[in-house]
């Protein structure tokens, strides 16, 4: 699989300095973990899943949640089980098998259990349709808490005979109250760290960090507008996100929005120099389908040290990738500073003029940058947001 490779091979061509790279399930973590990108929530007990996971991938998903914790009611939970069993059983049987036996057609596929015991015995139940499986998603996810799901991960990994991820959900009320936030990381990172080569990524709950104060944020404003929640993002980079070799990739948080909201696009695509569509069209529907709200809080979990984000709507996936993208300016900078011949240090002015790179400093971004530029492509000079969200919008 890889980043836009729904689009043809001319499309990515005409968009792409560096096209993305392709890579599958048993790719490095470090690798996957860059490359989880929108990753969309879909409750198990839907009963045609097998056709919707098929028909994401084949609009740009590489990752998916399959939920069975809070997008179900209790009640729901067996059948929830029963049908995930036989959806994945569905999907195993009719995945196109590529080189070395993966699915080509099928996204990084992560299960979101309620307690540890579902972990080993959905593994058990799923018996073959085990290869699709990539992982679980630990809700509330603390160091007392989490490490009973960590020991069923790693159990459940010898029962399947192939690697399993885990990726905690960080949503706890200890984690956002001032007083037991700090012995909380604290915690969570011994956990995470006894299991590193486990846990492929950290995932931001934001929407229990707002209930726990009654809150809900509007689709004007982002949850880096909300203090409360913009001071607990802050804290957990602090601790579980260091570029050190400490860290751990950290996702966005999710957006609840999705419809005819918006009003940015209007002006930039205006001034777009992108012409190869019908520009009446493509406003049209841009004005529909992105949404302002979205697009900031994906900048802003950038500035902040997120990669990826929660997505509970397919209308969000397209914008996440296309604002992953390394723009060609970003990707200069990157590779000028890793120069093996800057490796002293020193101060160089950027091949686009206008701003100093500084070697030492900005090293450990120069290596994200290119990390991220292999798993989501480097556009071409002229090539911005627009011309990449515009070409995986489907006909």
């Amino acid at each position: 699989m890889r980043h836009f490779g729904h689009l043809s091979p001319e499309v990515r061509q005409r968009l792409f300095h560096q096209e993305p790279a392709e890579f599958t399930a048993d790719s490095p973590a470090r690798l996957l973990s860059a490359a989880l990108g929108a990753t969309l929530y879909s409750p198990a007990t839907r009963p045609h899943l097998a056709d919707d996971i098929l028909k994401q991938a084949a609009r740009g998903v590489v990752s998916m949640v399959l939920c069975l914790e809070d997008s179900i009611g209790d009640a729901d939970v067996a059948y929830g089980e029963e049908n995930l069993v036989a959806q994945f059983t569905d999907l195993a049987a009719r995945a196109r098998t590529g080189e070395g036996g993966e699915s080509a057609d099928v996204p990084l596929l992560f299960v979101r259990v309620r307690v540890p015991g579902q972990i080993t015995d959905l593994v058990r139940r799923l018996g073959p349709a085990v290869r699709l499986l990539s992982g679980f998603v630990l809700p509330k996810f603390t160091g007392e808490r989490g490490l009973p799901f960590l020991e069923a991960v790693q159990e459940a990994e010898a029962v399947a005979g192939r690697r399993l991820f885990a990726m905690p959900v960080l949503e706890s009320p200890e984690l956002l109250y001032r007083e037991s936030r700090v012995e909380t990381l604290e915690g969570i990172y011994r956990a995470v760290d006894k299991y590193r080569d486990r846990v492929l990524a950290l995932r931001l709950g934001v929407t229990d960090f707002c209930s726990s104060y009654g809150l809900r944020r509007s689709p004007d404003m982002t949850a880096y507008d909300v203090q409360v929640v913009a001071s607990v993002i802050a804290d957990v980079v602090n601790m579980l996100g260091r570029a050190d070799g400490t860290g751990f990739t950290v996702t966005g948080p999710v957006w609840e929005y999705f419809g005819k909201r918006t009003r940015m696009f209007k002006p930039q695509l205006r001034q777009s120099p992108f012409v190869q569509v019908q520009a009446a069209e493509l406003r049209e529907r841009l004005i529909e389908e992105a949404m302002d709200g979205l697009l900031r809080e994906i900048s802003l979990d950038q500035a902040n040290g997120l990669l990826g984000k929660t997505c509970i709507h397919p209308s969000h996936v397209l914008p996440v990738h296309a604002l992953s993208v390394v723009s060609h300016e970003e990707f200069s900078d990157a590779v000028d500073i890793l120069r093996p011949e800057r490796c002293g240090g020193g101060v160089l002015r950027s091949a686009y003029t206008n701003k100093m790179n500084e070697v030492k400093p900005h090293r450990a971004w120069a290596e994200r940058t290119l990390l991220r530029a292999e798993v989501f492509g480097v556009a071409r000079q002229d090539v911005g947001f627009v011309e990449l969200l515009a070409a995986g919008i489907p006909g």
